[in-house]
This record gives C-alpha cells, sequence and structure tokens, in this order.
C-alpha cells in the first residue's frame, strides 16, 4: 500500500489524534503533558516479544498490557496483568514498543493484598539483545550516560515514571519471591518535541521515501533540550555529529532555535583556544555549520552575534599551516572513527576541511562587511590549496577533497567512492560521500548507495538510524526486534569498535541523517541560495519516474512535484510562497 507523506500531517498509524506522534510512529497515546514544544505521550506496547512462562501460572492477561487504557489505576479494575512469583520462577516479560523513542516508563499497579511496594528490575534496549542483556561481558552493556538497567519499587494503588534514556524494548521482570501483583499498564513515557514536519519526501521507491522519514525522524528525537548526539549515548553536544543534524532540521522542520542554542553553548563552553569537544575539526564545523545557517535562514543579527568568536577561530586555524601549506592541527585529529587509525586519511580530510572552512570564513566575512578579512582568509585558503595530500585510500577523506576542489570528482568517483559498493562506508561521513557523488554527477550511484546502505539497517528492523553500520556484519545476523537463535549473530551486540562495542553502540544517532537532506537537496533538486530569498530549482531523478515533497523556507513551505514525461523530459510542478525567489 503505497504512503503518502502529506505536508503539516504529524500523524499516519496512531490511535488517538490528540497528542500529535511524529508521522514514523505507529502507536497508541492516552496522554500528554506540555512545557512549551517538549511533550510527552504515554504509549502502549505493540506487542510480547517474551515471557518466562507461558503456562498462565505466573503470567497472567498478558494481553491486556497492549489495550490502550485510561491511564488511572482504580480499587474496582479487573482482570489486569498479573506477575505472580515463587522461590523458583520470578517471572519476566519483554515489550515491544514499536518505534525507537526517548523517554521513561510508568508503571501502575492495582489493589492487592500486601501494600509493600512491588519491586521490578527494568531493562530499556535498543535492540532485542539489549533489552534482554546484563550489563558488562563481552557484549558490553552499560549503565553510561543514561541508566537502563535498574530496580524500581511500584506502589501499592498507584504509579512509578522512571527512566530518560533511547529504547524500543523494554523487559520487566520481578526479583522477589511471594509476590502477587496486579499490574494495570506498562506504558511509555515518550518525551519529544511537538513540532511539524514541514519538509517531506515522496517517489515511486517506497525504500527512498522510508529512508527520507526515518532520518528526519532520527533527529528529531534527538532535539531535546539541546541538540545531541544520540538519546541513548552520548546524549552530548558534539558539533561535528550536529553539521548533518542541521542540514536535516534545515530541510525538515526550518530555522529552529535549538540549533543556534547548541552552537553558542558549544562556542560558551570552549573559549579560544581550545578546541570544540577537543576536536580541530569539531571547531571547524562549527564555522560550516553557521555558514550553512546563514545560507538558509539569512539570520544576520546571529551570524554578527558570532563575528568576534569567528575571526578569533579562524586567526587561530591559520597558525596551524606549516611553510608547504600544510596544515600541522593539534589536539584530537579526528575525521570519524572508522578512519581514525588512517593518518594519511585524517591528515588529507583535514586539509580539505582547512580549505572549506577558510573559504566560508571569507564568505561569511563579506556578508558582515569585512572585505579586509574577506581577502585574507579567500588568500589562505589559496595558499592551503598548493598542497594536496597524497596517500588516501579512503572514502571518506576522498569525499572531503572532492568538496574542497583538491581532487576530481569523477576520477574520485570511480576510483575510490564507488569501489566495492558500500564496504567502509561511515553513517556519519556518508553524507558527505553522497555529497561528493552528486558533484560527480552520480546521482543512480548515490541512490544505490542510500537503498543498499541506510536501507540494510531497515532491513535490520531499524526505525533510527545508526552510530556505525558495516555492511558486512549483515551476512548470518539476526535483526534488533527478534530473539537471536544461537547460530545467528547479534547485529547489535556482536560487533563494533571504538567507542560502539556491543550494546554500548547507539541505534539512534543524529549524524546518520544525511540522505534526508541529500534526497531534498538534490533529487527534489531544491537549492536554497542567497540567505534563503532564493530558491533553485535543479532535479535529479536519476532511476526514478516522479519524485515530489515540499520544503520549509523563510517565507513559508514550498511544495514541489517532478515527473518523467513520455519523452524522457522532465514535468516540474512549484507551488511557491509569496515572496520567494525561484528559479529553474
Amino acid at each position: 500500500m503505497k504512503k503518502s507523506i502529506q505536508i503539516l500531517v504529524l500523524i499516519l498509524f496512531v490511535n488517538y489524534t490528540y497528542p500529535q506522534l511524529p508521522p514514523v510512529f505507529k502507536g497508541g497515546d492516552i496522554n500528554r503533558a506540555s512545557t512549551s514544544e517538549m511533550i510527552k505521550s504515554y504509549l502502549v506496547p505493540r506487542q510480547i516479544i517474551w515471557q518466562s512462562d507461558t503456562s498462565g501460572k505466573s503470567i497472567q492477561n498478558a494481553e491486556t498490557l497492549l489495550q490502550t487504557g485510561n491511564g488511572q489505576v482504580a480499587v474496582n479494575d479487573e482482570n489486569l496483568f498479573r506477575f505472580v512469583s515463587t522461590e523458583n520462577e520470578k517471572p519476566g516479560i519483554l515489550l515491544d514498543f514499536g518505534k525507537e523513542i526517548h523517554g521513561g516508563i510508568k508503571i501502575s499497579m492495582g489493589i492487592r493484598k500486601s501494600k509493600t511496594p512491588l519491586k521490578l528490575r527494568l531493562r530499556f534496549g535498543e535492540s532485542v539483545g539489549e533489552a534482554m542483556s546484563e550489563i558488562g561481558g563481552r557484549q558490553n552493556a552499560t549503565n553510561e550516560h543514561s541508566l537502563r538497567d535498574f530496580i524500581i519499587e511500584v506502589p501499592w494503588l498507584g504509579s512509578v515514571e522512571v527512566g530518560e534514556t533511547g529504547f524500543r524494548f523494554l523487559r520487566v521482570d520481578v526479583t522477589d519471591s511471594g509476590e502477587d501483583a496486579p499490574i494495570k499498564s506498562i506504558e511509555a513515557a515518550f518525551v519529544y518535541r511537538d513540532i511539524p514536519y514541514l519538509g517531506s519526501f515522496e517517489s515511486d521507491d517506497e525504500r527512498l521515501n522510508e529512508i527520507w522519514l526515518t532520518g528526519a525522524y532520527t533527529v528529531h528525537l534527538n532535539m531535546q533540550n539541546y541538540l545531541w548526539d544520540g538519546i541513548k549515548r552520548d546524549r552530548l553536544v558534539w558539533v561535528g555529529d550536529m553539521h548533518p543534524e542541521v542540514m536535516t532540521i534545515n530541510t525538515v522542520f526550518g530555522n529552529h532555535e535549538v540549533v543556534s542554542k547548541s552552537l553558542d553553548l558549544a562556542r560558551d563552553q570552549h573559549p579560544l583556544p581550545q578546541w570544540m569537544n577537543g576536536i580541530s575539526s569539531y571547531s571547524m564545523w562549527w564555522l560550516l555549520i553557521h555558514k550553512n545557517l546563514y545560507d538558509y535562514h539569512g539570520n544576520l543579527s546571529y551570524l554578527q552575534e558570532q563575528e568576534p568568536y569567528m575571526v578569533g577561530l579562524l586567526d587561530q586555524l591559520s597558525t596551524f599551516i606549516d611553510k608547504d601549506n600544510k596544515e600541522i592541527l593539534n589536539g584530537n585529529r579526528f575525521l570519524d572513527w572508522p578512519t581514525s587509525e588512517k593518518p594519511e586519511a585524517i591528515h588529507a580530510g583535514l586539509q580539505a576541511m582547512m580549505v572549506m572552512t577558510f573559504q566560508a570564513g571569507a564568505d561569511m566575512m563579506s556578508i558582515l562587511s569585512r572585505p579586509e578579512l574577506q581577502e585574507k582568509y579567500n588568500k589562505i585558503a589559496d595558499r592551503l590549496k598548493k598542497h594536496k595530500p597524497k596517500d588516501n585510500t579512503t572514502k571518506q577523506a576522498a569525499a572531503l577533497m572532492v568538496l574542497a576542489n583538491l581532487k576530481d570528482a569523477l576520477k574520485a568517483n570511480s576510483k575510490v567512492l564507488t569501489k566495492d559498493g558500500v564496504q567502509r562506508m561511515s553513517t556519519f561521513y556518508g553524507y558527505y560521500i553522497l555529497e561528493a557523488m552528486a558533484k560527480a554527477k552520480d546521482y543512480n550511484g548515490a541512490l544505490r548507495v542510500i537503498r543498499d546502505y541506510w536501507g540494510g539497517m531497515l532491513d535490520l528492523g531499524a526505525t533510527t538510524f545508526w552510530e556505525d553500520f558495516d555492511i558486512l556484519d549483515i551476512t548470518n545476523s539476526g535483526p534488533i526486534d527478534k530473539l537471536i537463535s544461537e547460530s545467528n549473530n547479534d547485529i547489535h551486540g556482536d560487533f563494533g569498535e571504538y567507542c560502539y562495542v556491543g550494546y554500548r553502540h547507539s541505534l539512534c544517532h543524529g549524524w546518520a541523517s544525511g540522505p534526508t537532506a541529500w534526497l531534498s537537496q538534490h533529487v527534489l533538486g531544491i537549492n536554497v541560495m542567497d540567505g534563503g530569498n532564493k530558491v533553485k530549482i535543479a532535479p535529479n531523478l536519476g532511476d526514478l519516474k516522479w519524485v515530489r515533497g515540499s520544503f520549509p523556507t523563510k517565507y513559508g513551505v514550498l511544495k514541489v512535484s517532478h515527473t518523467i514525461s513520455a519523452d524522457g523530459n522532465v514535468k516540474t510542478e512549484i507551488d511557491a510562497p509569496e515572496g520567494l525567489d525561484v528559479i529553474q
């Protein structure tokens, strides 16, 4: 059945229309609490994955947990779900809420003979395997950043709400013997921003449609008090991670205050000469994000607020260039984790980033009416272009060199970017690989990468995109939403390197949302210019027959559709808000 993504429609599969849920969510809700944009919806489980007893002795009426109720305990509730424990049987159950969410759990208990609070062990999981795991061990389940494995007490004829993490699955176990506990409900307390999806993307390829929406939802979940990298971990403002997230926010939600709030936090937390997050490239990403923000939204007063720090940072960066025009940046020299042990790739990527950063700096100085600084930073960019790193064979660094015009796009695409398909990809730098492929005009190839790489996560049960993904790990791996047999690998628990070993691996990481921004810009063809005052429509449908969607601009929502006609030409229809200059 064809999925339709409608502009300003927030609900696709939800039992009630109040409160509204993000359009990817399939679930029921009964109530909400609101503070400004941040709201809380209570969701019932979608299915029971596992229970320790199916005889009806220690677990009774389990199906009632899947029914949407009123959220209020009563003295005369009947036929409630029951946990009955003995010395030899302490029952447990595993619930699936259908989609990855951010928040906690509310458990309500009915009336029973004992008034002693009921002790329950809760285990949250982004995968079934994580929810069924113990802390530590080879598969590295942790309580770092957010608690996901702990014991609570549920009051007699009352409720308790606990937890603040990223999860889809919840395992609940009774810890003590001799319990007979009637449970009214076990609901997810889903915390998110109640904001409309102004941008949309729909085509004749449902896989691409789902990928676009999953990327949007991944970033949406990370738009908490600040713009986080992940909702389970690290729950921090990592500035480099923000760049793909900001491009997705520009595409889906428009100009949102969580971006400037997070950028300002990073600036204030890292006074010069500190590098942001201790990483020199992340300070450069801060500058590049500001350039993108101005390009899309044209907020001159906000750019002016950043001028002193920008100039200081650019001048600091200029001291890390040697006599051969080669970057010699100190601090943590980092692009992404897969390249972190390849110094030649790191240098190539940092050299390219230095070029892009000084070009962006020059452009921003022009906007700020600082011609002397514009000339200064353009000259530094030209110096840096004279050094062209060699020996790099990674897709990530090659992509940055293409974007900085240090490497020919066509040659890099054929020799590096498309080599071995989507092997040695990166969820973070995948966005820049796609950007470089677009520069080489390889739109069909880029669409294949999106379908195979990001689609590969969907095939494994993903409802948000992951911190890291190696396509070779698919072999003999079970999906994240099923119990894993002994003959299969656990895609979540059995793989990973660096910070994402085993279950510590974040399965909702905003830096992996790149296809959302890329599809809207390059396939739907919406290219924002002149501080958001102008949009150039230049579609590249590749192997698609039609595509349509919307895009938030400073003047309102722009709607565009493209169809391949019988003669092979593209027929375009545009519905533009008043005041927006649209060119084709």
